[in-house]
């Protein structure tokens, strides 16, 4: 089974729901990086919050940014996703090893520390929609939630997990996300909240053989559940060498003097992806004569 993000509705549409399996895309960004399994966790559900959140999104050029800046260990964790369940982020840190919380559970919210959790929406609009709140746990499911409520005035019920294996490889990663809409009735409300205490985790439902779509029709049982759409998602970097060397001719021309003085390749590393990118003394020699000459060419034009 590949990774998948499930959209539905229940309650005669005044819930709207989404639940993920993101396992491989959490296992894709664990061997880039080379993460430890506490910053695997927190990037698992990290991503999985926000692939949900980027299926919300209509345009096909619409982008999602969360950075999640925290003063634990880890210390900043950066995701952008697009509307097609294109997924890529990385942690400031990777190789974070603390106590677990006790036995099989991983301290996340300790590697995350309290900070702020932000959202920024490129609609393709003049100005991206920034909306920024405090950490509340640094788990993540409870800070998302207190995004929807407070940023979004959604209230809003969040689970995500990661389940790490024996071998520090990804078991499980998953999630969900149901929204109250405002004609949500009491009784509808009851009934959810009642299905969330039963339900259990996401990585104990997903251990049971839980799909994305199984997990909402436990959690939305007797909600007349209606599953809109399935979406791919998986890990993915838009990189290229030709970027890199766009990203290489803004910095300063001394510094690219410099570095053809030194008379060395240089390696240049993704930060989504930790994809490398290989230049040899020439390449960075035509880099910085094909910016003088841009330059030149601009100032003519203003003559």
């Amino acid at each position: 089974m590949s990774d998948y993000i499930v959209r539905a509705s229940a309650a005669n549409e005044t819930l709207r729901a989404f639940a993920i399996r993101s396992t491989d895309m959490t296992a894709e960004m664990r061997e880039r990086h080379k993460t430890l399994p506490v910053v695997t966790a927190a990037m698992g559900r990290l991503m999985s919050a926000a692939a949900m959140m980027g299926s919300m999104m209509k345009g096909d050029e619409d982008r999602l940014t969360v950075t999640v800046k925290g003063d634990g260990p880890i210390g900043q964790m950066i995701v952008t996703v697009d509307s097609h369940g294109n997924v890529k982020g990385f942690p400031a840190n990777p190789y974070v090893d603390i106590p677990r919380k006790y036995k099989g559970k991983l301290d996340v919210g300790s590697a995350v520390g309290r900070g702020t959790l932000t959202v920024s929406m490129d609609l393709g609009l003049k100005e991206p929609y920034n909306g920024s709140v405090e950490l509340q746990t640094g788990e993540l499911g409870d800070d998302f939630a207190y995004y929807f409520t407070v940023s979004e005035q959604t209230p809003a019920a969040v689970g995500l997990g990661v389940m790490i294996d024996t071998d520090s490889s990804v078991k499980h990663a998953g999630g969900f996300i149901i929204q109250l809409m405002p004609s949500a009735s009491e009784e509808t409300i009851e009934k959810l909240e009642a299905s969330l205490k039963e339900a259990g985790s996401v990585t104990a439902m997903m251990e049971k053989g839980m799909t994305p779509e199984d997990i909402l029709n436990k959690l939305l049982g007797g909600l007349n559940p209606v599953i809109l759409e399935r979406i791919p998602a998986r890990f993915h970097c838009n990189c290229s060498k030709e970027r890199v060397a766009a990203a290489l001719a803004t910095i300063q021309t001394s510094e690219l003097q410099d570095m053809i003085n030194e008379g060395k390749d240089i390696e240049v590393k993704c930060h989504f992806c930790n994809t490398a990118y290989h230049f040899s003394v020439s390449e960075i020699r035509d880099i910085l004569f094909a910016r003088e000459h841009q330059s030149e060419h601009k100032t003519e034009g203003k003559q």
